[in-house]
């Protein structure tokens, strides 16, 4: 008759063999690819003249010389904005489409808004409308359309003052611009 083990030499075993096991398979998960943190982009509709500037790799620190403060940054060059908070950082940016009225550099104050869906001077159904400049006769404002596309190309010789975004960003845009909030443009 062949001896017996003992249970602890079963239990020693069995808890030797587990601990192999997930070892290999660690191995084996590490060589194996890794998720990664992604960020979907919307993609653009209109003519490439129209198109927002291409989003960077890294997010676009918020312009030197923009103030202080709780504030949003709109810069007319690279046609981003910025949401700033109290302590100077950055927590939002993203690319927008411009009207062909810009407002000049300087700091303006967040005045009107309108929540509810109206037609723009382009024809398109849009929302969450900030205004906060006017400029040669035009209403200068935020706002995303209602179905989340980007503007049409302007008709000759219009005058938009619509600031467009995507519809994400024209909530974020929404949340954060409340009545008396400073806008500061830059170049």
């Amino acid at each position: 008759m062949p001896a017996r083990l003992p249970s602890w030499a079963w239990v020693s075993g069995l808890t030797v063999g587990a601990i192999a096991a997930v070892a290999v398979l660690t191995v084996q998960a590490d060589r194996g690819p890794h998720p990664t943190a992604s960020v979907a982009r919307p993609s653009a509709t209109a003519s490439a003249g129209a198109q927002p500037a291409p989003e960077a790799s890294r997010p676009a620190a918020v312009p030197e010389g923009s103030g202080t403060g709780r504030r949003v940054v709109y810069s007319l060059g690279q046609k981003r904005v910025w949401l700033v908070d109290a302590s100077d950082a950055g927590r939002r940016t993203f690319t927008v489409w411009p009207g062909t009225v810009g407002p000049d550099p300087g700091t303006y104050t967040i005045g009107t808004r309108t929540e509810g869906a109206t037609t723009g001077s382009d024809g398109v159904r849009i929302e969450h409308i900030v205004y906060f400049a006017l400029q040669d006769g035009v209403s200068v404002a935020f706002s995303n359309a209602v179905d989340g596309s980007s503007p049409p190309p302007p008709a000759s010789g219009a005058k938009t003052g619509g600031i467009r975004m995507h519809k994400a960003d024209g909530d974020a845009l929404w949340a954060f611009g409340t009545t008396g909030t400073r806008v500061v443009v830059v170049k």
